[in-house]
This record gives C-alpha cells, structure tokens and sequence, in this order.
C-alpha cells in the first residue's frame, strides 16, 4: 500500500480539453466514461487498466437525511461488464477504495481513503449551494472534488505502481475548473 500514498491561448485549449472532454489516458488509448445518473453523486475514481469506475455517493435515507455514521457510499460502474452497478468487495473497501469518516463538526466530515492518507478529504455543505461537496486541499488550492484518476504502469494486486494521482474539480476560490497531479 505504500505506493498508493501515494494562460496563453495554447494552454486555456489544453486546459479546457482536459476538463470538457471524456477522459481519455495518453498512454493506453482509453476513453474513460463519465458517469451520469447517480443521485447524490459527490465525486468518482478511475484508474488503469480498464475504464470500470469506483463511484462516491452521499449516502441518504428516503427522507434525504445524511446517515453520519457512514456519510459516503462507494460502489463501482463495471464498464466492462455492460454498466453493472457492483458493490465493493470487502479487500477493496478495506485495503484500497473504500473511505472511513469521521465527524468533526455539524455537516463536517474528514474522510480518510482505506490506501492513501497523504492528502486530506473533507466531506461537508457548500456556503454556495448548501448541498454537501468532498473537498480537498492540492497544491496550495481548495478543490471541490468531482473526478479522482490514478496512473498506474505495472506493480502487484497488493503493491501497484501508481505514476501519479490526478485530481479534477473546481477551484472554491476562482470557481473555475481545476487539474492537480500529485506523485505517491
């Protein structure tokens, strides 16, 4: 698991393509979907080397209130298998994938990742929207989080190689698009 600790005109075209279009790896080829139709959706995870997508979502009651022992469900879109919705298996949940939440605050959360620690994640509502937002700090820069995306060239099931770790979102503070790497 250690690894996984893991504007000229120019570059506003190569910015707004990087945002605006499906994801796609340079190296592979491969289009990653965008997943759509989820309610309450706050932010997904892709990763080589297939385009199955690992899905965060705030989790509710049929009321709409938030369940504050476990605030965030993950699941995956198996692409691959024809857009099947699958549960995390209990490895994933515990070893990779899967978050742990603890509350700080009313409608504040730190959600810590199962494999990654070194950056922090912040489940809580928006001042702009009043809807609950994941939030994290890269780069000197507050993004609300929408898409996480993890490079990965070889390695093992237990220890993969991770290249580096993309994160998309928005910027809170210019509320505009935002792309930050971050090497393991």
């Amino acid at each position: 698991m250690h690894s996984l600790e893991i504007m000229s005109a120019t570059a506003f075209l190569l910015l707004f393509s990087l945002l605006f279009s499906p994801p796609k790896d340079a190296k592979s080829g491969i289009v990653f979907p965008v997943p759509s139709g989820v309610p309450n959706q706050l932010f997904y995870l892709q990763r080589d080397p297939n385009t199955n997508t690992v899905v965060y979502q705030l989790n509710v009651d049929r009321a709409g209130r938030l369940n504050e022992d476990e605030p965030v469900n993950a699941f995956w879109i198996r692409y691959d298998e024809h857009g099947e919705r699958k549960e995390l298996n209990f490895i994933q949940r515990k070893f990779a994938y899967g978050l742990t939440a603890e509350k700080l605050a009313a409608d504040k959360f730190e959600l810590k990742f199962a494999a990654y620690n070194k950056v922090r994640f912040f489940l809580l509502k928006s001042p702009a929207d009043k809807a609950f937002h994941v939030y994290a700090t890269i780069a000197g820069k507050q993004l609300q989080l929408e898409r996480v995306y993890l490079r990965i060239e070889g390695g093992t099931f237990w220890v993969p190689n991770v290249k580096y770790i993309e994160f998309k979102g928005m910027n809170t503070a210019t509320r505009e698009p935002a792309v930050e790497r971050v090497l393991p």
